[in-house]
């Protein structure tokens, strides 16, 4: 008896030094929104075997809020979540614990959308016109920028919170644009419905561009060791995405096989180009400019230093490659 009791002590002892180590390799993503292609290169390293080679055991969760990934990720309830360039700033003027460590969509997604055939051929005609939103503060000041090239304000607008439904009202006629469409969603749903869009882009008019989609950690967890080779595993990911996007494609539908329509295949043609090729690597210039865009705004109140929000970590080589 007693050798078989000091046998299962040695063997629990031996399952409680193990498990830190196993659990050391487990990582939890909290995503922006439900799955859709803006995910491509971390379903792909998922279910292609990517974070594996690297170690690690990945599990991709959707919101059930897309407010709160953030919250939780500055809580240490999860490891990343994906979130925006945006609301980084303003959560960093907030001073939430939160750092930049890697990005998916490295520029703008968001568009200014009318009706292709529609009276609105440039910026400048959108005088007295009804534009629809879903979510007021940075939208405003992404339209009110726009507007600003053109020698409007928001004063020369209405504003009409139209919830998500911003292609269906503007094919309705309830409103005459749109503001927060996403270039490679809205446009593609509007063509198939049979009434083709057209996209007025901020970075091309008076909105410094940005980052739209990245990764954030925890402040107290930027040393984490998983992190530089979960960000090896997105950037061999989205090497093999953009060499093999229909293989890549096959991938994902497999994961996610109720994606597989007519908008998610063309949203993936859209969307493929514009993955990060570097997700590790951060371009200073641009967040400093986008910091003094929030604050001019007014979205901010401080723009912290950029290390405090911010971070390009040092990837791994791809050794496979050598």
């Amino acid at each position: 008896m007693t050798r078989f009791l000091f046998a299962a002590i040695s063997a629990a002892l031996m399952l409680g030094t193990a498990s830190p180590s196993l659990a050391q390799d487990k990582m939890t993503v909290l995503l922006d929104w439900f799955v859709n292609p803006d995910h491509a290169a971390l379903v792909v390293a998922r279910d292609k075997g990517f974070f594996a080679e690297q170690g690690l055991e990945v599990e991709l969760i959707a919101p059930a809020d897309p407010n709160d990934p953030p919250k939780l990720v500055a809580a240490g309830k999860a490891d990343l979540a994906v979130s925006y360039q945006p609301q980084l700033h303003m959560m960093a003027d907030q001073g939430l614990p939160l750092v930049r460590i890697g990005t998916l969509v490295g520029q703008p997604l968001n568009s200014l959308v009318v009706l292709a055939d529609g009276p609105v051929q440039s910026i400048s005609d959108l005088k007295g016109a009804r534009i629809g939103y879903s979510v007021g503060g940075f939208e405003d000041a992404l339209l009110g920028a726009m507007l600003a090239g053109a020698g409007l304000s928001l004063d020369d607008i209405e504003l009409i919170n139209v919830n998500w439904s911003l292609s269906p009202s503007l094919i309705a006629g309830q409103t005459d644009a749109v503001i927060g469409a996403f270039r490679n969603f809205e446009l593609n749903q509007m063509d198939i419905e049979g009434h083709p869009g057209r996209a007025f882009l901020p970075e091309e008019h008076g909105v410094p561009a940005y980052d739209e989609l990245i990764l954030l950690s925890s402040s107290h967890g930027r040393d984490d060791p998983r992190l530089p080779r979960f960000l090896r595993a997105l950037e061999d990911a989205t090497a093999f995405v953009k060499e093999n996007p229909a293989a890549a494609w096959d991938v994902f539908i497999a994961g996610y096989p109720d994606l597989d329509d007519e908008l998610n295949r063309r949203a993936w043609k859209d969307t493929v180009p514009l993955l990060a090729d570097k997700p590790a690597k951060l371009d200073a210039k641009r967040y400093y400019d986008f910091a003094a865009f929030m604050q001019e705004s007014g979205l901010t109140e401080t723009s912290p230093d950029l290390h405090v929000y911010a971070e390009e970590l040092t990837v791994p080589c791809n050794c496979s490659a050598n």
